[in-house]
This record gives C-alpha cells, structure tokens and sequence, in this order.
C-alpha cells in the first residue's frame, strides 16, 4: 500500500521516461515563469507519499507546500466531497444559501482564537484572497487606508499582497504596486544586527514599528499590522511571544486591527489548531485570522475570522465572490476539521517536530553549517550557512540538497531570502518509519553536499 510505504526509485534517471515526456510537455505550453524544480510527475498520492508516472515513489517534506496537513486522499474525505457532488457544485452563495458555508462558517467561529465573543466567518479561494480581504475588514471598520507588513512577509501574488511580500522577485515588471503599505523589521533572532539579549532585540525590532509612525505613517492612519506567527517564506521564522505582546499593545493603543496570517501555519501545522493560540495563551490574540492552505486537504478555499463588531462594519459588496465558500471545498473542509480534531492532528504535530528538531540538533554537532534549527510543532526550518562565525547563507548547498534528496526519494523544499532553509511541511499523518527514512536521506545528502 502506498499509504504506508517507503520512497523507491526504479528508473535509471529522475524524470523517468513518462515523466520526462510530460514535463517537456509542460514546458510547451506552460509559461516559464511558472516554475518547477522537482523531476517529478505525480500519479496518485496517499497519506505523505506519492507515486510518478513511472512508478517512483517518493516521500513528500512539502505537503503541497502545507496544504497537505492531512495527507493525500484521505478516504473519509473524499468520500464527503463525492456525497456533497452527488447533490450540487456550485450555488454562488450571494444568490443562494447554502447549508455547508453556514456550517463551516460557525465551526471556525468556534474553534479561531481571534479577540471577541461574537464571531463572523467568510470565504475566498486562497491564501492571497484571505490576506488581502482580511485587509478590506481591517480598512472597513478602522476607516483608515494604510498597513504594515514586515520584512521577510510572504502574503500572495495579488496586487495588494505582492505590495505586502517582502521579496520583490514575486513582484518583478509588476508595477504601480499598492499603495498604504509600509514594512517593518521583523524579528529574526538569529539574525540580529549585534549580540543582544531577547528584551534589547525585541525593543529593537518595534523601534522599526515606531520608526513608521515618525516618518512614513502616523498611527491614526494606519488599519491593520499583518504578522505571520511563524514565516514561512521568510525562512520558518516564528515571532516571538514577547515581541508579539508588545505588537498587541501598540495595535490597543493605536486602535490598529492586529491580522494573523495563517495562511501556511493554521490547521494543526505548529501544535495547535491555529498558530495565534499561542498568542491568545500569552493574551494577545489578534484580532482577524486569514487562513488557508490545509483547511481542506486540497481542496480550493480560504478564510476570514474576526469578531462581528469588525465584520459587520465593512461596506455591502465589498468582499464575496462567485466560487467563494464552494460547496465542495466547505465539505471537505468540515471533514478535515472533524478529523483533525479525532485524531488529535496537533498533538501528531509536535511529536513529529520533536522528533525532526532532536535529530537535527544532533546534526548540527557534526555539520557546522547547519546554523540554526528553529520552528513550532511540525513547522520546522533548518538554516545553513557557509560559515558558522559569520553566518553567511548558503542557498547553493541547500539547493544541491533539494536534488540529492529527489534522487533518493524525498521531496523537500527551500525558504529565506537567499533559498538557505530547508523547510519541514511533511503531513501530519506521515509514520515514524517514513519520518525516520527521510531523515536518513537527508543526513546522507548533507554528508555527500558537502563532500
């Protein structure tokens, strides 16, 4: 069974024949600009593996790059978007209402850990359309135009959130972009400009927030400050609690809308069911969540969580949309949900993560160029650099990991500014004999990189 075995690969060379064929295929009639690395073409999945065309099997360390929390086909919810097919696909829900949105809509509201007692839910199709819609709440209730995002964000391809991302390569010939976004510094520990202890960089850090408000922004003007609890194209980097306590007081004080991203992070990826719990157990709950990516196990949907009061306040026909909140996506969604709660998908998470953070630790006695190993739960980034003194990144040698591991079966993906993190978005329901065997692969890779 796929399911539960282990990668193999049984070409001579990686894209395998049919594999190959159809790339070249892709090449023909796919723009370039749509890139892939990987000599991969998928067949079939199930749980953290996939099969190719050809026949290899391979172990998958980016899950749909976290849309995968869940695993390929879960049967239980295929069976819930076949049942849900059986009746309609589509009923655009400003024109009819339909009982799975609503249902949807109240569990978020039940489980999201945004400030309020009263909670409302929408949907969009994907992670930019949450980012920027969360901003459309925020500018509707504040009444004011302007945002801050941070360095390191990735937030979409959307005009708006292209503006909003930090790395311009995703926003290349694509100007005007938006205007109203102005970018702070975010906290990246390791990173730091100088030797500092945690108090002297996280006052550090929101000297930047304040910088804004001096010479670019004045508080009163500004809507919302958008965070990723933990980055992810940025370099699975988390925000630190301190830091995001502090955030939340300059927002209370400003009459700012704090937004969670949680586009990569929500749905069990970091130990909990959102990120922003964290924040909430610390007592700084945003205020709006936008999420995505594993609410539906792949299925196209996103959403926007914040309190009624907030909701309520944006202008009628401002946000929606014809496939928003398909019925679908809301079923599988529910499905998801309900088995990531029965099975306890966020406990998985962090015993997954202990395992990977244990290992890599050791690693990083035997390679000093693994410089840092950080992340929440199974979110985990591995930073490489070229010298442990000077930290300077080292995107080559993580790209030479990226095709050593392919050609042994494991799938894994890049992250940070210059591609020198290695990112862990495995599936949640990956075993310990899969984890171990990438984990194998990947300590041999580094081991022959390196030689």
């Amino acid at each position: 069974m796929l399911r539960t075995s282990l990668p193999e690969i049984k070409t001579a060379t990686l894209p395998g024949p049919k594999a190959k064929a159809i790339i070249d295929r892709r090449a023909a009639s796919v723009p370039n600009a749509i890139r892939c690395v990987y000599p991969v073409v998928i067949a079939r999945g199930e749980g953290a593996m996939l099969e190719d065309v050809d026949g290899n099997r391979f172990l998958d360390w980016v899950g749909g790059v976290g849309v995968l929390n869940i695993g390929y086909t879960q049967p239980e919810i295929v069976e819930a978007v076949k049942t849900q097919a059986d009746n309609y696909f589509h009923g655009m829900f400003n024109i009819v209402t339909h009982e799975g949105y609503v249902e949807l809509a109240e569990k978020l509201a039940s489980i999201a850990p945004v400030l309020g007692d009263k909670k409302k839910v929408f949907f969009a199709n994907s992670g930019a359309e949450a980012d920027e819609n969360a901003v459309k709440v925020a500018r509707g209730y504040t009444k004011r135009p302007n945002v801050i995002v941070f360095t390191g964000a990735f937030h979409g391809r959307t005009n708006l959130t292209m503006t909003m991302t930090a790395k311009k390569a995703y926003a290349t010939d694509m100007g005007p972009l938006a205007n109203g976004i102005y970018r702070a510094k975010f906290p990246y520990f390791y990173r730091n400009p100088s030797e500092m202890t945690e108090e002297e960089a996280v006052a550090y850090y929101l000297q930047s927030i304040q910088d804004i408000f001096e010479e670019a922004s004045p508080a009163r003007q500004v809507a919302a400050i958008v965070v990723e609890p933990l980055q992810g194209e940025g370099g699975f980097i988390p925000a630190p609690i301190a830091w995001v306590k502090a955030l939340r007081k300059i927002c209370d004080d400003n009459g700012i809308m704090l937004i969670a991203d949680e586009v990569q992070s929500g749905f069990c990826r970091t130990g909990k069911m959102f990120a922003s719990q964290y924040w909430a157990e610390a007592g700084c709950a945003p205020d709006i969540i936008a999420t995505a990516k594993s609410i539906a196990a792949g299925m196209p949907i996103s959403a926007i969580i914040a309190r009624q009061e907030l909701m309520d306040a944006v202008p009628a026909g401002t946000i929606g949309g014809t496939f928003c909140g398909n019925p679908l996506s809301c079923a599988a969604a529910l499905k998801t949900i309900e088995i990531m709660e029965r099975d306890d998908l966020a406990a998985r998470a962090q015993k997954i993560g202990k395992i990977v953070t244990e290992r890599a630790q050791k690693w990083q006695e035997r390679f000093p160029v693994l410089g840092d190993v950080r992340g929440l739960g199974a979110m985990i980034g591995l930073e490489f650099v070229k010298d442990p003194a000077t930290r300077e990144p080292d995107g080559e040698l993580v790209t030479a990991l990226v095709q050593e591991c392919a050609r042994h079966g494991l799938i894994i993906e890049n992250a940070g500014r210059y591609g020198q993190v290695i990112r862990f978005l495995a599936p949640l329901v990956i075993t310990d004999e899969q984890l171990n065997c990438g984990l194998d692969i990947l300590e041999k890779a580094i081991e022959t990189c390196l030689k």
